[in-house]
């Protein structure tokens, strides 16, 4: 019941959208942009070519995030993210993170999903072509990537169970904490930095974990 409400929820944030034509990727946009697409047939024999386009910085107006659907390379939709456009036979469903996005993938009525391809010259798509044409390259650097993130989040735990434990009704229940980390600020900073390229390099293969990738991008 719950899940329901929350699709119909999404639906209603659906607008029209205002018909301009889709603009091509350019190499600047490549933290700033991201463009999806897929094919799926719209009947008669006939199939239309369905894209998404996420500006992550927000609208220049408002500043909020919103995805674009394009039909065919005319905007045909909008909605604030997490974002659910009814299409032929499902449903596009896309959400982001604090560094990129987490998911862009067709929802298939049968419950099938597809995710949509990247544009080659987006981040993503950059990153999914050096994952096909390096695949050892890429499954290393996403092991380090993980490292990473496990290390920035295992440091904010530490960093945060010290206060915490200072909270007199929690210290008398439970004992103080005194962190056994010492680190400098250098290294702290530079492990900071780390978990987020972490972040960024999982976000532009759309992995996700709450527990990982929602505490690097806090």
């Amino acid at each position: 019941m719950g899940s329901s409400w929350n699709e119909r929820r999404l639906e209603r944030r659906v607008r029209p959208g205002d018909g301009k034509p889709l603009k091509p990727f350019r190499w600047w946009q490549l933290t700033r942009r991201s463009l999806l697409s897929l094919a799926l047939p719209v009947g008669g024999g006939l199939s239309a070519t369905y894209t998404v386009e996420v500006k992550h910085g927000g609208d220049a107006e408002t500043g909020v995030v919103r995805a674009r659907l394009y039909r065919d390379g005319v905007c045909e939709a909008e909605s604030k993210i997490p974002a659910r456009f009814p299409v032929p036979g499902g449903r596009i469903e896309v959400r982001r993170s604090e560094v990129g996005l987490r998911r862009c993938h067709f929802v298939a009525d049968d419950g099938s999903e597809r995710r949509l391809v990247p544009d080659p010259r987006s981040a993503e798509g950059r990153r999914m072509n050096f994952a096909r044409e390096h695949p050892g390259a890429s499954a290393l650097i996403g092991a380090v990537s993980v490292v990473l993130l496990l290390v920035g989040v295992g440091l904010n735990l530490l960093q945060v169970a010290q206060p915490i434990s200072e909270i007199p009704a929690v210290a008398q229940a439970l004992g103080s904490f005194e962190s056994p980390l010492r680190l400098p600020v250098w290294l702290n900073v530079a492990l900071g930095l780390g978990a987020a390229l972490g972040a960024v390099e999982r976000a532009m293969r759309m992995r996700y974990h709450w527990l990982l990738d929602g505490g690097a991008g806090t």
